[in-house]
Parts: C-alpha cells; sequence; structure tokens
C-alpha cells in the first residue's frame, strides 16, 4: 500500500486531468446504471402487447419515477412509454459514450504523464550515482528497470486505471439498483461481494510475488544479452557461441517458469468469480420465487430487473481480479525501482558546497587512505602522501592490484576517500561542487568511451555549441584530422557503439581531442596507450604530448618505456607509495621500479629470438 501511495504522488503534476477523468467515469457508471433501470418499463409495458398504447403515459406503470423527468425534454405528444424509453436509451448510450471516451483520455493523460515523470526521475537518479553503484548493479538490471519494470507500472496506472474508474463506478451505481429493486433479497450483497473481494486479494498478494522474480529473470536474460552483444568477438574468437547459446537458453527457461508461476496465479481469479457468481445467481432465483409467490413483488418486471443488476455485478467483480493483478504486479515492479531511487549515494554533495576556483597551484594527497566492502574491510590505499605542483607530469606506477588506478579516480571524487583528504589548492575536494571539480580535470582511459553519433559529437561531448572550427582544431592538435577527413562523411559519419567502426588508435585520437576542446588544467591518463600496437601507441603518444603541455598530468602507464621524460615517477606498492623520483634515479635504487623495467626490458629483449625462430620453422 505504500508503495502505491508513493507512485500515486506522482499523479500531483496531472491531478485536474484525473479528477476530470474520474467524474466522467462516474457518469459512465451512472449510465450503465440507468440503462439497467430502463429495463424495468421495457419488460413491463413495451414488451407486453396488452398495454402497449399510445396515449399511456409514464405514470401508467409502477417504477417508472426515475425516468419522468424526461417528459419536460420531449414534445408532449410523444409522451408514451415506447418514446421515452427509445429516447433515454440512445441518449444514455451518446452521453455514456462521449464521457467514456473523453475519462479514457485523460486518465491515460495523467497515467502516461506520471510514469514519464517516473522514468525520468529514475534514469536521472542512476545516471548521478557514484562510481561504485554501477560496480555493485549489473547493466542488464539497470536496463530491465528502467524499461521493463516502468513498463509494467505503465500498463496499470494508464490503461488499466481507466477500465478500472469505469467498472468501479459502474459497480457502484449497479449495486444501488440491486438494492432499489431487491428488496428483502438485497442482503445477498452482504456475502456476495465480501467473498469475492477476499478471493481477489488473496489471489493479488501471489501475483505480486511471482511478477517481482519474473522480472529478476527477465534482468538475467538482459544481462546475457549485454555481454555476448558487446563481447560478440570474444565470444566468436574463443568459439563460445554454443555455450552461450545454452546459457541464454537455460535463463529463458527460468523466465519461462517464472512467468507461468505468474500465469497460474492470476488464471485461478477469472474461474473463481465465475463459480461465486453462478451460486449467488442460482440462489437468487431461488428465493425469488419464493418472494414472487409472496407477492413481495408487485410486479414481476422489478425482480427481472434486479437479477439483471446482480448479473451486471458479475462483470465489474471478475474484472477487479484482474486489475487487482495488475496494480500488484506494479507493484512488484516498483519495488526494484524505489530500490534503486532510495539507496544511498557514497559521494554526495554538501548542502554549502563552495564553487572551486580555476586550479593554479597543487593537488595535495594527506594521509589518504581508501578502502571498500560492507566494513571497509578490504583496504586498497594506505597513508598516501603526495604533492603534485601546477604544470608537472607525475608518473604512478606499481604492480598490477597496487591501487594506481583507485589513486587517481579519488581526485574527481568518483569515489571518495575513507581517511585522510584531497586537496586541491588547499580546498578540500569533498567540500566543493562536483561540477566545479570535475568541469577542471580530463580524463583519457584505457578503455576508449565514444558514443553511437557522429565524429562531431563526440568531440564536442558536453560542449554542443561549440564551433566547428574549435572541434577541427582540437582533432588536429590530436592528430586525427586527416583519418577523420578520410571517412565516408568526414566529422559527420557515424562511429557506431563504443566507436567499433574505428580502430583502436582512432578511436584514442578521438578521446584525446574531446579532452583537449574540454581544455581542463588538470589531466588523468590511465594507461591511455597499453591496449595499442607499436604504430598506433607513437601516433597517440605524440597526441598525447600535444595534450600534456601547459596541464598537471598524473600517467598510469603499464609501459614504463613510454614514461621516461616525465617531471616525477611514484612507485606504489600494497596501496603505499614507497619510491619516487625521477626515470634515471630510480633505475640507481634497487627498488621495485627498477625491478620492473628490468623485467619488461628483458621480456622485450627475450621476444625476439623466440619470435625469429618461430618464423624461420617450416613447422609453423
Amino acid at each position: 500500500m505504500r508503495q502505491l501511495l508513493r507512485l500515486l504522488g506522482y499523479m500531483r503534476p496531472y491531478l485536474p486531468q484525473f479528477l476530470a477523468s474520474v467524474v466522467l467515469m462516474a457518469v459512465v457508471g451512472l449510465m450503465d446504471a440507468f440503462r439497467i433501470l430502463l429495463m424495468g418499463p421495457m419488460l413491463g409495458s413495451v414488451l407486453n402487447p396488452a398495454k402497449q398504447t399510445d396515449s399511456i403515459r409514464l405514470t401508467s406503470f409502477p417504477g417508472s419515477s426515475y425516468v419522468l423527468y424526461l417528459e419536460h425534454f420531449i414534445p408532449r405528444n410523444f409522451h408514451n412509454v415506447m418514446t421515452v424509453v427509445a429516447v433515454a436509451l440512445v441518449g444514455s448510450t451518446i452521453i455514456k459514450g462521449v464521457c467514456d471516451y473523453l475519462g479514457t483520455y485523460l486518465v491515460n493523460y495523467a497515467g502516461l504523464g506520471m510514469i514519464t515523470d517516473l522514468r525520468n526521475k529514475l534514469y536521472n537518479r542512476i545516471l548521478w550515482r557514484s562510481a561504485s553503484f554501477y560496480s555493485r548493479n549489473t547493466t542488464g538490471t539497470l536496463v530491465s528497470t528502467v524499461i521493463n519494470d516502468v513498463e509494467k507500472i505503465q500498463v496499470s496506472l494508464s490503461t488499466v486505471t481507466a477500465e478500472f474508474l469505469q467498472q468501479f463506478f459502474t459497480l457502484i451505481f449497479t449495486v444501488a439498483v440491486v438494492i432499489a429493486k431487491g428488496r428483502q433479497l438485497a442482503w445477498v450483497l452482504v456475502l456476495f461481494i465480501p467473498i469475492a473481494m477476499i478471493s481477489v486479494f488473496r489471489i493479488g498478494r501471489r501475483v505480486q510475488q511471482t511478477t517481482r522474480k519474473g522480472q529478476d529473470k527477465l534482468a538475467d536474460i538482459q544481462n546475457i544479452l549485454q555481454e555476448t552483444i558487446t563481447g560478440n568477438r570474444i565470444v566468436k574468437a574463443f568459439g563460445m557461441e554454443r555455450w552461450e547459446s545454452q546459457r541464454f537458453f537455460g535463463a529463458a527457461r527460468k523466465l519461462f517458469k517464472a512467468n507461468l508461476r505468474s500465469v497460474r496465479a492470476q488464471a485461478i481469479s477469472s474461474p473463481m468469480m465465475e463459480i461465486i457468481g453462478a451460486i449467488g445467481v442460482a440462489a437468487l432465483l431461488k428465493l425469488g420465487r419464493v418472494l414472487i409467490q409472496k407477492e413481495v413483488f408487485v410486479e414481476n418486471s422489478d425482480f427481472l430487473v434486479f437479477i439483471f443488476a446482480v448479473f451486471k455485478l458479475y462483470d465489474p467483480i471478475r474484472k477487479f481480479a484482474v486489475f487487482n493483478n495488475s496494480y500488484r504486479q506494479s507493484m512488484g515492479a516498483s519495488s526494484q525501482i524505489f530500490k534503486f531511487m532510495d539507496e544511498e549515494d557514497e559521494v554526495l554533495e554538501k548542502p554549502a558546497a563552495l564553487t572551486l576556483p580555476p586550479f593554479r597551484e597543487s593537488v595535495r594527497f594527506e594521509d589518504v587512505g581508501f578502502s571498500y566492502g560492507e566494513n571497509g574491510n578490504a583496504t586498497i590505499l594506505r597513508n598516501v602522501n603526495l604533492e603534485v605542483r601546477a604544470g608537472e607530469i607525475v608518473a604512478i606506477v606499481g604492480s598490477s592490484g597496487a591501487g594506481k588506478s583507485t589513486l587517481v579516480q579519488l581526485i574527481p571524487r568518483f569515489f571518495d576517500v575513507t581517511g585522510g583528504a584531497i586537496r586541491i589548492d588547499g580546498h578540500n575536494v569533498c567540500e566543493v561542487t562536483l561540477a566545479s571539480l570535475r568541469a577542471q580535470i580530463a580524463i583519457v582511459t584505457q578503455e576508449t568511451i565514444l558514443f553511437n553519433d557522429t565524429v562531431r559529437n563526440n568531440i564536442a561531448y558536453g560542449q554542443p555549441d561549440v564551433k566547428e572550427e574549435t572541434v577541427i582544431a582540437a582533432a588536429r592538435t590530436a592528430l586525427a584530422h586527416d583519418f577523420i577527413q578520410q571517412l565516408p562523411e568526414g566529422y559527420d559519419t557515424i562511429i557506431g557503439e563504443k566507436g567499433l567502426r574505428l580502430s583502436g588508435g582512432e578511436r584514442q585520437r578521438i578521446a584525446i581531442a574531446r579532452a583537449l576542446l574540454k581544455n581542463a588544467p588538470i589531466l588523468i591518463l590511465d594507461e591511455a596507450t597499453s591496449a595499442l600496437d607499436n604504430e598506433s601507441e607513437s601516433l597517440v603518444q605524440s597526441a598525447l604530448q600535444n595534450l600534456m603541455t601547459g596541464r598537471t598530468v598524473f600517467v598510469i602507464a603499464h609501459r614504463l618505456t613510454t614514461i621516461r621524460r616525465v617531471d616525477r615517477i611514484v612507485v606504489l606498492e600494497h596501496g603505499r607509495i614507497t619510491d619516487s623520483g625521477t626515470h634515471e634515479d630510480l633505475l640507481t635504487r634497487l627498488g621495485t621500479y627498477r625491478k620492473l623495467y628490468e623485467l619488461q626490458f628483458m621480456d622485450l629483449e627475450t621476444a625476439r629470438p623466440v619470435d625469429a625462430t618461430a618464423a624461420s620453422d617450416p613447422r609453423r
């Protein structure tokens, strides 16, 4: 119930349309009940030849007061039963149709509007989450929540709500007819409706549980799809198509079983309502015959109207089971949505955060520590102290898992330190706005992230109004202009998902051009050339030299030969800084840097004779 109320809270901007639809649907229900009442005159006089005379007025048969007012709108020479009933039937049908159309449109307008707002808020919430959020939740799960879970709610709060309002008011006014016409038989409502409603809600709880499980299985399928489609080259290279197919088939089978459980829970509601309805009507027919014999019903037509009204009650109550199932499905879907929306973020901007002034002096790490895990039991960095002056190029080296990437990711607050502080020009990065902090930092990583858009829009990402010549100038500096001109449509060429229509070196130079255009004073290069061949690396290194000019640069490099010209090299071991100095200085010491350098140098030297032997062997 709490989730439903929270969902309805998104209805506030659309409250006028929703309330108007409620009024219109009330008229629809009223017209439905009114047409049931018209059965009395029809059965009592219109279809009784002995009572059909043109001069008979509405007051000439019992129970006709509910249409007596129509005399004021009909010419006096048409005041007979046939004419009034015909006009009432056609008029009520027209009014019902118009109100049904307008009410359906307005309730869908409100429902679709609130769902759009909900989806937008969910996407915005996900987009602003810190990096740790994405490490905890898979892409397929997030996509399934934004698309499939919201779609479940959309069906419930738009299409289903329109029909629910219509059937609800039909039920209310039909109950009034049953009470008015049923006399001593009206007590059947006391048994009929509560039994039906209890059954509906018990089934609904089961539907909610099975729906959530089904949505989770659907998220598993989307995870597999995302992994195999984006990693299709690896799948093909290792010949894993059959294995991936079996993995997908297994997930699809689990979804099939989860959906069947949901169908079983829903399918029982309609037969149950029919059985309850049939028992109720059979009992009414038996009791009604006794009451007619006792002349409790003065006119047989009154009893027939009563029976017809009871039959009419069956349809709304049967549909309430469907409505309840749909709302329960939306409740099951909304649990994941609100889970993501309510989850506390690790990286938060303080309410009184300051705007970081333009960078001028230094970036300083003061006794910085970082750990992750529920209890912070996985320590990555310990007591890191480092100061990088403006314009200085510092390389951070170390073995895999030493914490190099984590260290530089703390600067733009992708994660927050768990100990100590990082200061830019004396300002603690945790006390300034995220926008002003990240505006002064550019990043080029090993995994180049490009978008399925034009080359121009990828370079100008974040600056859509920048001039064309400025984009071209950035591409020239990044040594990308020449190959861009050779593309089919130049700067207007769509480069595909993640830029897969370009080579690795071309993608990296586009990323460098993007960083150049941002013109941030602090630059982070996270193994930007480690995945490139020698020729591409040479071009990218030249582009990076252009990018680093006049900036404060943090370089993480796997290939130590690429950082020999930096101002300072910092060695990181087990989350601690163990050494620092220039390339020449560190080689004179018997430390980790020299060991790493010698290992790479030996690998390069020993690779040559092995390759030559392999090439000269005719059996290869």
